[in-house]
C-alpha cells in the first residue's frame, strides 16, 4: 500500500519527467505536455504551469481595461452624484480624477461607502479622505514584474500610462492572474479568428476591442467615436453605466446586447440591424 501524499508523488512524476534536462523553456514546455499526455500531470495543472512560465513574455498594454471601459468618479462629485455609477457597475475599485482628466488622486473602495447607508445618524464623506494609494506603471512593465510589485504594496490595482503620460488603462491583480490560471469561457466564446464574426445563424458578435474605424466599415456605419477608441466605449457610453450581460441599448439603427462581460468589463456584443 503506497502510503505517500498525494502532492509528494505528483512533485515526484515531474522530478521524474524533468530528469531530460530541456534546454530552452518550448523544450520544457513541450516536455510538460509529453508528461500530461502519459498523465503525470492533469490538464488544469499544465495550463497553470505553461502561464507561469509564458507570463514573463507579456507587457501590461497586451491585458489592461482600456481607458474607454474604465469607471471614474471625480473629485469634485457628491455621494448622491456618483453612488448610482458605484452601485451600477458592481465593481470594488474606482480611479479618482482630479482637476484634469489624466489626474488620478488615488482609489476608491466600494467598502468604504458603507457607512453612507447608515441614514439614522448625521455621516460627513469625504471624498479625498477616503481615497487610497496606487501604483502608476507604464504599458510596457512586464507582468511577471508587476505581480511581485502588487504582492509587495498590497494594492490590487494600478493606473497604466502611455509615453506621453496620459491614462491608457488600468490593470488588476485578478487580470494578471488569469493570465495563469486561465480565463472562464461560456458558450458565446469564439476564436481569436478576427474582432467581428458572423454566426452560421446568421447573428454577428463583435469583439468590445473593435476599433470604431473597423466596426463602421464592416456594418457601413457613421458611428461618431468622440474621445473613444473602441466600439465597447461607444456602447458603454451610450449605456451609461457598465452594462451587464443581457442589457440591450439601441445607437442610430443598430441594437447592441451583452453577450460576455465579467463585471470588470464587456467583452463581447451582439449586434442587430433595427429595421424600420
Amino acid at each position: 500500500m503506497n502510503d505517500q501524499p498525494a502532492s509528494k508523488t505528483w512533485l515526484k512524476k515531474i522530478a521524474q519527467a524533468l530528469t531530460l534536462e530541456p534546454g530552452s523553456r518550448s523544450e520544457l514546455i513541450e516536455l510538460l505536455r509529453s508528461s500530461q499526455q502519459k498523465e503525470l500531470i492533469d490538464g488544469d495543472a499544465l495550463k497553470i504551469i505553461e502561464g507561469a512560465l509564458t507570463v514573463s513574455d507579456k507587457q501590461v498594454r497586451e491585458i489592461m481595461i482600456p481607458r474607454s471601459q474604465v469607471v471614474f468618479i471625480r473629485a469634485d462629485q457628491e455621494p448622491d452624484e456618483f453612488l448610482p455609477v458605484v452601485i451600477g457597475s458592481g465593481h470594488s475599485r474606482f480611479p479618482v480624477i482630479g482637476e484634469g482628466d489624466d489626474e488620478i488622486l488615488g482609489i476608491l473602495l466600494a467598502k468604504d461607502l458603507l457607512a453612507l447607508a447608515q441614514k439614522d445618524r448625521a455621516y460627513s464623506f469625504e471624498l479625498k479622505n477616503s481615497l487610497r494609494s496606487h501604483s502608476a506603471i507604464p504599458e510596457s512593465k512586464r507582468l511577471d514584474v508587476l505581480l511581485q510589485e502588487f504582492r509587495a504594496t498590497k494594492n490590487h490595482l494600478a493606473v497604466v500610462y502611455d509615453e506621453y503620460g496620459g491614462v491608457s488603462g488600468i490593470v488588476t491583480i485578478e487580470d494578471v492572474l488569469e493570465q495563469i490560471v486561465g480565463d472562464i469561457e461560456d458558450e458565446y466564446d469564439f476564436e481569436e479568428e478576427g474582432p467581428i464574426t458572423e454566426n452560421s445563424d446568421g447573428t454577428i458578435m463583435v469583439r468590445a476591442l473593435t476599433s470604431v474605424e473597423d466596426f463602421n466599415d464592416y456594418f457601413d456605419a457613421d458611428l461618431v467615436s468622440g474621445e473613444f477608441e473602441t466600439i465597447g466605449g461607444v456602447v458603454t457610453h451610450a449605456f451609461g453605466h457598465l452594462p451587464g450581460k443581457g442589457e440591450q441599448v439601441e445607437i442610430d439603427d443598430l441594437c447592441f446586447e451583452v453577450i460576455n462581460s465579467d463585471g470588470r468589463r464587456v467583452h463581447l456584443f451582439k449586434v442587430v440591424r433595427i429595421f424600420a
